[in-house]
């Protein structure tokens, strides 16, 4: 069989995600192009045909650049659709994963609407990783049942390094035998709700509160929102850019317990690095949350009703049980999801498409 094209976009190469999905498609002999910039989709879309595949993941490179103003965002927009709908009109399937309900701190919202129920309508397949999805965008977009694949986030089983002991890692950031360590692994950003975090901490008595382990890239605007956040009075470990591959360990070998307090979130592959290293994991109450990892007994829900109030109970509880996490990990082990994921690709470029 001939080399096929998958024109990947957006490509964000030191994205764990992409790479493990990828890696059953290259081995089939997709030929992947790359791109992070509309310019260059543009050139790639321009060189796709029929049997050639084109994979929408996050849309917010499309209209929500900061620098944008809404003028140009709509430019952008309808150069996207002129180029997909061209590459399209010569045979080219299109895939859509919806990573998110709609892209975090959003800008020109009515323009990603557009977009998001654009390529809703026109996408040959709508990946989902939670099941759930199609319920937790039905306020914004509707999705098409008949389209949309299930294929769930890929665990991190083996892909990470994984030899310190917990009692190096923990020696490594100066905590003590007793210390109770919570962990929020990721970007630091508004929206994932460190605010609440603090709050929760804040609110157990001094001698009862954890050390805070905070790791993950973060712009120089939101880092000194989270200095002042913190304060003098929480003790507090940080990392405030990319955590490199080898360290990812050292993370969450010392953490008790890892928090997600997001106030707005689809998918978190945070939580499957959680589960890969056997960290227990408290995530909001949310319906489609619930769907997913309902079953999963080393998760904990906090009542967004009462976000802090609820997660200080929890903080106040030295751990949670992760038995389970192996089993969750190697259900989702990354080969398997990746195998899945060609087998679509490989389904929607052989079918013909009539979703104009």
């Amino acid at each position: 069989m001939s080399d096929r094209q998958l024109a990947v976009f957006p490509a964000y190469r030191d994205n764990p995600y992409l790479n493990l999905m990828l890696l059953a498609p290259r081995a089939r002999r997709w030929h992947v192009l790359e791109s992070l910039r509309l310019e260059v989709l543009e050139q790639h879309l321009g060189r796709l045909g029929a049997g050639d595949v084109f994979h929408m993941h996050w849309t917010a490179p499309i209209v929500q650049r900061a620098d944008d103003d809404l003028d140009a965002a709509r430019v952008r927009l309808d150069r996207f659709r002129s180029a997909v709908d061209a590459a399209r009109d010569r045979g080219t399937r299109l895939v859509w994963t919806v990573h998110n309900i709609l892209p975090h701190d959003a800008r020109h919202l009515d323009l990603e609407l557009e977009l998001d129920r654009y390529l809703a309508e026109i996408a040959d397949a709508v990946h989902v990783m939670n099941a759930a999805t199609a319920a937790a965008v039905a306020p914004h977009y509707s999705l098409d049942p008949a389209r949309v694949v299930h294929i769930p986030h890929p665990s991190y089983q083996g892909v990470y390094p994984s030899s310190m002991t917990r009692d190096d890692a923990r020696a490594s950031f100066g905590l003590d035998p007793d210390d109770h360590a919570v962990l929020a692994f990721g970007q630091m950003r508004p929206y994932k709700g460190l605010n609440v975090l603090v709050d929760a901490v804040r609110r157990l008595p001094a001698d009862q509160r954890p050390v805070l382990l905070l790791a993950g890239r973060t712009s120089d605007e939101d880092r000194v929102a989270i200095d002042r956040l913190l304060g003098d009075d929480l003790r507090a470990v940080r990392e405030h850019d990319h955590v490199d591959d080898v360290d990812v360990q050292r993370w969450f070998r010392a953490a008790d317990v890892a928090v997600f307090p997001y106030r707005r979130v689809l998918n978190s592959g945070s939580l499957h690095l959680a589960a890969s290293f056997g960290v227990p994991a408290v995530l909001p109450d949310e319906a489609h949350l619930r769907a997913e990892f309902g079953d999963e007994g080393w998760i904990r829900w906090f009542d967004t009703g009462d976000a802090a109030g609820s997660l200080a109970a929890f903080i106040r509880e030295p751990g949670g049980s992760s038995e389970g996490t192996a089993e969750f990990s190697q259900r989702l082990a990354p080969f398997a999801r990746s195998r899945r994921y060609a087998e679509l690709l490989d389904d929607v470029s052989s079918t013909t498409s009539d979703h104009r």
